[in-house]
């Protein structure tokens, strides 16, 4: 059987983008991270050249005012922290996963396989996938997929009705099994 779906790595993946891309951007402006140091970031060739850096920065950009959860116009390493705690029990949403994940050495065709299955991995339908959820979702594919080489195995072991040469051995149509010579 193939490898079980599990979204763990995307979101070790993502957790790890935000920790490295944060790590880098408190070295270079400081302890905290305003909007405007962030818009500095994105011109930092420092920063635009690091794998997580220019991705993770752009994201902390978009989503500065809900990153800032005390609204105080600067992202602290606590305000980090809660991002991924959120990310990691709440869930990652479409927008997230597209942005976050590729940039984060997530493997693609795990991406690929959640964001092609997003609506039917989000069973709550909140709008965003969990690790549970993917992880039940794999075991859903995987029980549907052993279902279907069950039914098919069922009915290639099937007996058949065959054609006859014959008619005087009673019918046209004589019932064998399909391993049975003629």
């Amino acid at each position: 059987m193939s490898k079980r779906l599990d979204g763990t790595s995307m979101f070790t993946g993502v957790n790890s983008g935000l920790t490295n891309a944060f790590t880098q951007l408190t070295s270079q402006y400081g302890d905290n991270i305003t909007i405007e140091t962030l818009n500095k970031a994105l011109t930092n060739t420092n920063i635009v050249n690091n794998p997580h850096g220019a991705t993770f920065a752009s994201y902390m950009t978009n989503n500065f005012n809900n990153i800032d959860s005390d609204s105080d116009g600067k992202i602290s390493a606590a305000e980090i922290q809660n991002l991924m705690s959120q990310m990691a029990t709440q869930g990652l949403t479409r927008e997230q996963i597209i942005a976050l994940s590729a940039s984060s050495g997530l493997n693609s065709s795990l991406q690929e396989t959640v964001l092609n299955h997003f609506d039917q991995i989000d069973k709550n339908h909140d709008g965003k996938v969990t690790n549970q959820e993917i992880q039940a979702y794999g075991v859903d594919s995987d029980v549907e997929k052993q279902k279907l080489a069950d039914i098919n195995r069922l009915v290639s072991n099937m007996s058949m009705f065959y054609e006859t040469d014959s008619p005087e051995e009673g019918s046209l149509l004589d019932y064998r099994y399909p391993d049975d010579e003629k």
